[in-house]
């Protein structure tokens, strides 16, 4: 299988090591920004999309956000499926137009939201169905200097509103998984902000209402808690259950578990998240979570 990667940072390397688990024999080719730039091991350096083989099986989109639109335009030449990384898009412009070039050329897509394989949210896709959920409370906060080990955040991405940084896109998982799990809101309420004193332009919390016909969604993000949090607490009529994706379990209020995975890692989202990806390359049907449905998720994320 060919492969053609584009943008080669730490996310990238993670799929990559989900691809070699699953794939053999595998070619893998890198489109890099800067040249000359260092050596992966198993990976073929390219600097033009010109100079990629023929019969690409299928490309990874993993260069920062605020270059997706124009890189997803100079994929669609190669009739090939592609597995975007979230989110999406950075803005909305342009996006219908470049929709209907992806399906007028009938490219598949697929968008990356690996927490919809988490075993929790799994659990909860499967467990909520015939239960009336009355309010969910979602909460993550981390801390963004501690994300990426040995490199100066400040200098990320994710610091820098212009290049599609803020904690609203950097952790859209959330707003997916409720997507996912309790469908389209009637309408969505947000505020974000810039609150705390990291050195960064971008927005550092975000707090989001997803609003239903008898039921109610709040989602707080942030990226200046020192010490990681990520739970979902979801009230029915006669209980309620918290899901700690971290702890990977789900307990009722009387300490019951009623899930728990100890053996979870988190690499194994991204491994399952490939299978499901390569499996449907040579189905008639597109992906779940395809640029049309992702974007009805980024319109939520940027209200």
């Amino acid at each position: 299988m060919k492969v053609l990667i584009i943008g080669l940072g730490s996310i990238a390397k993670k799929h990559i090591v989900a691809l070699r688990k699953l794939v053999s024999p595998l070619e893998l080719y890198a489109l890099r920004s800067i040249k000359p730039s260092n050596e992966m091991e198993g990976v073929h350096n390219l600097y033009s999309l010109s100079d990629a083989p023929a019969n690409i099986d299928f490309i990874m989109i993993c260069n920062p956000t605020v270059n997706h639109y124009e890189t997803i335009k100079e994929c669609i030449p190669f009739k090939c499926p592609l597995f975007i990384e979230k989110p999406v898009l950075k803005s909305l412009e342009g996006s219908n137009v470049l929709l209907a070039s992806l399906e007028k050329n009938n490219i598949k897509s697929y968008v990356a939201f690996s927490l919809r394989f988490h075993p929790v949210i799994k659990f909860l896709k499967i467990a909520i169905k015939g239960k009336t959920p009355i309010e969910a409370s979602v909460y993550c906060g981390s801390y963004l200097p501690d994300w990426r080990p040995n490199t100066d955040y400040t200098k990320s991405y994710s610091a820098s509103e212009s290049r599609g940084g803020g904690v609203h896109l950097d952790v859209i998982h959330e707003l997916d998984y409720v997507y996912w799990l309790f469908g389209k809101p009637d309408n969505v309420n947000s505020v974000k902000l810039k609150i705390s004193d990291l050195q960064i332009t971008s927005k550092d919390y975000a707090n989001y209402t997803f609003i239903y016909e008898r039921f109610v969604a709040n989602i707080s993000l942030n990226y200046f808690r020192k010490k990681p949090k990520r739970i979902i607490e979801i009230v029915f009529k006669d209980e309620i259950w918290t899901a700690n994706l971290l702890k990977c379990e789900v307990t009722n209020e009387q300490g019951e578990v009623l899930f728990s995975n100890p053996d979870y890692n988190v690499l194994d989202t991204y491994e399952n998240q490939l299978q499901y990806f390569i499996n449907h390359i040579e189905s008639k049907n597109d992906y779940e979570n395809n640029v049309a449905e992702s974007l009805n998720v980024l319109t939520y994320c940027l209200k």
